[in-house]
């Protein structure tokens, strides 16, 4: 009689414990996937790619600079700041979404935050569409971003500066889906690109045409890029530019994005 008690409340402790469990799985699973959005992992563009944060438009509007960008051809749009709070953080990528909703472009512009795991899945779970993340080689673990973020999510990841063309050549694809290089010159915005040892290298454009050759996953390049450049960057093969400050900068980012992009796709 005292087995058989037993065993019965050991059975209802497993079952209560497993209980426990699939509610705490299904919550994640809510969490994670509460975001409908169809996202553009398998369908994005690197083509002309804006990098942008608060700081990076001082005395002007955030949102009216994106939306400029968005309406004059970005095709890839990547939200970062390492000086902001979360919440301008946050901020900033409902910002992005919202004036690239505005202009109709949810399934041709992807939008990743930069570093912030965190702040991409809380803008997920708010309803906002946000494609992904960007993660440096300091940043979480890109199989921890992905566990986090799902498969659907777009990560892309900063190629490592120091053995670049062994380290592209020997990278096993499969959860990052595009590499960031660079810089071609180097530059205010992104300091640390292209950073070894404490020196920025610079790379050039035979070096572009070589890391496209050698990767397994498409390459976003930039750090310095000007539009002068791009006829003879567009001729690495690489698959876009990333830029910074020539259009958060420009005296009219509208113009300036249209004249990249036409530019790159007339190349």
């Amino acid at each position: 009689m005292s087995c058989q008690y037993e065993s019965q409340q050991k059975s209802r402790h497993e079952s209560r414990h497993e209980s426990r469990h699939e509610s705490q799985d299904n919550q994640f699973n809510q969490f994670n996937h509460s975001n409908q959005f169809n996202h553009l992992r398998h369908s994005f563009d690197l083509s002309i790619y804006f990098v942008i944060g608060p700081e990076n438009v001082p005395g002007n509007s955030f949102r009216d600079v994106v939306r400029q960008a968005v309406e004059g051809g970005i095709t890839f749009l990547q939200v970062r700041s390492k000086v902001v709070s979360s919440n301008e953080l946050m901020n900033s990528g409902r910002i992005a979404a919202e004036e690239i909703e505005r202009a109709g472009k949810q399934e041709e512009i992807a939008l990743v935050i930069d570093d912030r795991v965190d702040i991409a899945l809380a803008l997920r779970h708010k309803g906002i569409k946000i494609d992904g993340v960007h993660l440096g080689q300091s940043d979480l673990p890109v199989d921890s971003a992905r566990q986090i973020l799902g498969e659907d999510a777009i990560i892309g990841l900063s190629a490592q500066s120091k053995n670049l063309f062994e380290y592209i050549e020997n990278f096993k694809p499969g959860i990052v889906d595009y590499f960031g290089a660079g810089p071609l010159r180097a530059t205010p915005t992104k300091p640390d690109c292209g950073l070894i040892d404490g020196v920025v290298h610079e790379r050039t454009f035979d070096d572009f045409k070589k890391i496209k050759s050698l990767s397994p996953l498409p390459v976003v390049v930039g750090g310095g890029v000007k539009l002068k450049d791009l006829p003879e960057l567009k001729a690495t093969g690489v698959d876009g530019f990333f830029v910074v400050s020539e259009i958060a900068s420009a005296a009219n980012p509208l113009e300036m994005t249209k004249a990249l992009a036409d530019l790159w796709y007339k190349s």
